[in-house]
């Protein structure tokens, strides 16, 4: 409903979407067709097309000690159906998991339902948003079997660093626990660079069996409406099974959407594609920067270093106001819509203050936006509830 009426939207969180013609003119070879359209529309190959598949495998095998072959790839619908495929398949009543948090409720929730415990393992604001790997010892359980991560993290943009990976990989092993990392955000990484030290790998890099990998083209590569995700593990039982319950579950993806998802993968396409949206996250950023900086009256963050989303914590005199509120006025005043963070990932208990900003939005959406907050900052910020 909020996003229907929303006339500055930025609370999305993918890359500014782009058409097929934009994807076309992202690509080195101009020539390719981004659809084939003599071809019959099949089911298509049940696990995704070998064209899709295989450039994912390029992809993941790129700064990996060994290649991952594209047999270890699971096409979804998506990346939402990708994690509860994950879950549904190797998740069941009696297990403990350990996730990752604030994080995608999915990821919490899913395990929940099916009869898991689940341990919330808290990053820390003070802390620049970081995971501390030595409480995994603390939260480990006889019975636990996945820890599940978000790196990029939505909401915070923080990531978790290579070093921190190592410790979470190490202690996976030792434990023979399954690491599930939803990587839907990465590799828009627009404020840490690959060769930095701390530049965190895919989990899939990390050199553990165990470990799985999601994410799709929605968030980094700004094709949310054609509703492509995947599942990639270095372990074939693991893909083996999640392709056998997904049996119950969907066929396939659309053919048409294989199509263009495989284009945008390409080598041609890809490059481009993620140039052009690591470029509109460093522009965008550096204005909603500006911003925070003129007014840090009302207003604090952690600077996100990846993915398309912000958290800022909006105070009056020292105390955090209402955020579902100030949200609510901030749409119905000026049109311009937030996430409030305690509704959320708080369960209005936690997070009280904070919205989350999708920043990576058209440059001109996120400029007008910010305008209009500027104003209700100036006239009508006094009179939203502080937090109770």
């Amino acid at each position: 409903m909020y996003e229907v009426t929303a006339k500055f939207n930025i609370a999305e969180t993918c890359a500014a979407s782009i058409s097929i013609d934009d994807l076309q003119d992202l690509s080195e070879d101009k020539s390719k067709a981004v659809l084939q359209t003599s071809t019959k529309l099949t089911y298509g190959e049940i696990r995704g097309s070998l064209k899709l598949r295989t450039n994912l495998s390029r992809l993941y095998s790129a700064r990996a000690a060994s290649p991952l072959l594209f047999e270890n790839i699971l096409i979804t619908p998506g990346a939402i159906a990708a994690n509860f495929l994950v879950l549904y398949t190797l998740v069941s009543k009696g297990d403990h998991v350990i996730c990752h948090y604030p994080t995608y409720q999915q990821l919490y929730t899913v395990p929940e339902t099916l009869g898991a415990e689940v341990s919330l393992w808290r990053s820390a604001e003070s802390n620049k948003w970081q995971l501390d790997t030595k409480e995994l010892e603390s939260l480990r359980r006889p019975n636990t079997k996945m820890i599940i991560i978000n790196n990029p993290n939505n909401p915070t943009g923080s990531i978790i660093p290579k070093s921190s990976l190592e410790k979470i990989v190490a202690f996976a092993e030792e434990h023979d626990l399954i690491i599930l990392c939803d990587e839907v955000y990465r590799p828009l990484f627009h404020s840490i660079g690959p060769m930095e030290p701390e530049f965190p790998p895919s989990i899939l890099s990390m050199g553990y069996s165990k470990t799985i990998a999601t994410g799709s083209l929605s968030k980094a590569y700004a094709l949310a409406g054609i509703r492509v995700g995947w599942v990639a593990s270095r372990s074939r039982e693991i893909i083996e099974a999640c392709a056998s319950v997904r049996d119950y579950t969907n066929i396939s993806v659309s053919h048409i959407d294989d199509q263009i998802a495989s284009f945008a993968l390409s080598a041609d396409t890809v490059h481009g594609l993620l140039a052009r949206n690591i470029q509109l996250a460093k522009k965008n950023l550096s204005l909603l920067e500006a911003f925070i900086e003129k007014h840090r009256w009302a207003c604090e963050w952690i600077k996100p270093v990846a993915g398309t989303t912000a958290l800022v914590k909006f105070s009056r005199q020292g105390q955090e106001v209402d955020d579902v509120e100030f949200c609510r006025s901030l749409q119905e005043e000026k049109g311009v819509m937030f996430a409030p963070v305690s509704r959320c990932f708080g369960g209005g208990k936690e997070f009280k203050g904070y919205v989350r900003i999708g920043f990576v939005c058209e440059t001109k959406v996120l400029e007008e936006g910010l305008a209009e907050l500027r104003e209700f900052m100036r006239a009508e910020f006094a009179s939203v509830p502080l937090a109770t």
